[in-house]
């Protein structure tokens, strides 16, 4: 007699727009063929991207789903898998768009094992924005004890684990974020000082906040609010990061502007190519659960959102209601 079809539930899109593109559908579900598992998700992460994706500002080939990070069991394995097996607990980041799903086939070599004492839960709050903190702090720009760092919109889930993991790596963390509550959040997540952006001023108040210094390194994933006081923000021959545009798409700037404001070095990274093959994918997921091990970074859930109040879980982040991760269940 042959096996039940199993069935998924799962968020797609055919167009681009406000949150009304989000529908729920179900579908039948493959077994997984060569190379890969089939996962139980339990939880899964948002993330901001997810909003520029669905609205179209980063556009996608439609049909599409949503979701780049969950964690799941593993309910079976696929020929050829030899790093997992039935009852396994993983996590992935970079396994292709379509993580909003209550069940999923996905390559086995874009999973890594989540460790003993993290629940699926915290794992996934913390770990798309962990693993953007990773590479951010040890490589874009290798913070050291002594540093003065910025961090901007340090209430949120990325500038959360960023001042956290940069204060235990010895530097002096300033934090800006759009209200004062935030700015008590941002404290709380480890920043030395933290400054409301949202009033006149906070350049100045940042560099009073450094003693003068200025910062080594400026992480800006705010964009086009914040960019040109980051450059002023920066120390001579500092390092301005920008990873993200919640506020819109950063100025276009001459570069010689880099070289009146110090000789500035300006990058924009991806976490992805960070991550583009299984060995460093996973060596990078040890270092997060490290951290996390260690309580340099720590899970901070806002919200829980089920996949049927998808569209809820967007509008509280496109408000900027959330200090914190949202996580989605299904």
């Amino acid at each position: 007699m042959p096996a039940a079809a199993i069935s998924r539930r799962l968020i797609q899109l055919d167009a681009f727009g406000d949150v009304g593109v989000l529908q729920l559908r179900e579908e039948a579900i493959a077994p997984p063929a060569q190379g890969e598992v089939q996962l139980r998700q339990i939880a899964m992460g948002f993330n901001y991207i997810d909003i520029y994706q669905r609205s179209g500002k980063y556009p996608l080939p439609l049909p599409t789903g949503l979701g780049h990070e969950a964690a799941g069991v593993v309910e079976s394995v696929g020929p050829g898998v030899t790093d997992f097996r039935v009852g396994d607990r993983v996590i992935y980041m970079n396994a292709g768009i379509g993580a909003y799903t209550d069940r999923r086939n996905v390559d086995a070599t874009k999973l890594a094992h989540i460790p003993d004492g993290v629940d699926e839960l915290n794992a996934v709050a913390v770990f798309f924005k962990a693993m953007t903190a990773e590479y951010l702090l040890r490589r874009t720009y290798p913070v050291k004890a002594g540093d003065t760092v910025l961090v901007h919109a340090a209430a949120g889930g990325v500038g959360q684990v960023l001042s956290s993991w940069a204060k235990a790596l010895g530097a002096v963390v300033i934090g800006t974020a759009g209200s004062d509550e935030k700015c008590r959040i941002a404290r709380e997540a480890g920043c030395d000082h933290a400054i409301n952006y949202s009033e006149e001023g906070w350049v100045e108040r940042v560099i009073a906040a450094s003693g003068g210094r200025k910062a080594q390194v400026v992480y800006d994933s705010v964009g086009r609010h914040t960019f040109l006081g980051s450059l002023d923000c920066a120390a001579k021959f500092g390092t301005v990061v920008v990873f993200g545009a919640a506020s819109g798409p950063a100025p276009a700037i001459d570069p010689e502007l880099l070289n009146k404001k110090g000789c500035l070095f300006l990058t924009r990274p991806s976490v992805f190519p960070h991550n583009a093959d299984a060995a460093t994918f996973r060596a990078n997921a040890a270092a997060v659960f490290e951290a996390l091990h260690k309580g340099w970074i720590k899970p901070a859930i806002s919200a829980r959102f089920s996949l049927d109040r998808i569209a809820d879980a967007h509008r509280m982040a496109e408000k900027r209601e959330n200090a914190g991760a949202i996580v989605i269940v299904p």
